[in-house]
């Protein structure tokens, strides 16, 4: 029935009252269906706002994160080392030698000294810090010191990017 109506209304024919009702309901149903399915300006407006106050708040706090999160694993990764490091004196009886470094963990740098180096090495590889940089490894009498020069990969460092020596770090 609405098609023979559409039909007469665009063939310019008259149409009665109730054609005319079905019509201009139709039209209106339309045009209510594709309001409903976008958002005002003023919508819009509103969420990019409310998106906007949540970033101000949520990216400063996740922000500096990153270089505390890499801190932490760095000083973790040196209390791991510190064992491989104490397995190394129960064998040996001594710490290696600064000169010889953490690469004596990977591979016997003297083996008149070190008679009972382990048959398989203390590591495969050795670790490094978060940011990709080897361990600096200090033998200061009976103890030692690790280092890692952090994000600047410099000795020293400001504003997070200190050096992190072990032990003394908090992981």
């Amino acid at each position: 029935m609405t098609k023979e109506i559409e039909l007469k209304a665009l063939n310019n024919s008259t149409l009665s009252i109730n054609e005319t009702f079905v019509l201009t309901n139709r039209i209106k149903r339309t045009h209510q269906r594709t309001i409903k399915k976008a958002f005002t300006l003023l919508e819009l407006l509103v969420v990019i706002a409310i998106l906007g106050m949540l970033a101000a708040f949520v990216v400063p706090a996740v922000v500096g994160k990153k270089d505390e999160s890499q801190r932490k694993i760095t000083c973790t990764q040196m209390a791991s080392v510190e064992n491989v490091l104490e397995t190394f004196k129960m064998d040996n009886s001594m710490y290696p030698e600064t000169e010889e470094g953490l690469e004596a963990l990977v591979s016997n740098p003297d083996s008149d000294k070190y008679v009972n180096y382990a048959r398989n090495p203390y590591y495969k590889k050795l670790p490094k810090d978060s940011w990709g940089t080897p361990l600096v490894y200090i033998k200061t009498g009976n103890s030692f010191k690790l280092i890692s020069y952090a994000g600047d990969r410099k000795e020293g460092g400001t504003d997070g990017a200190e050096d992190i020596i072990y032990p003394g770090c908090e992981n």
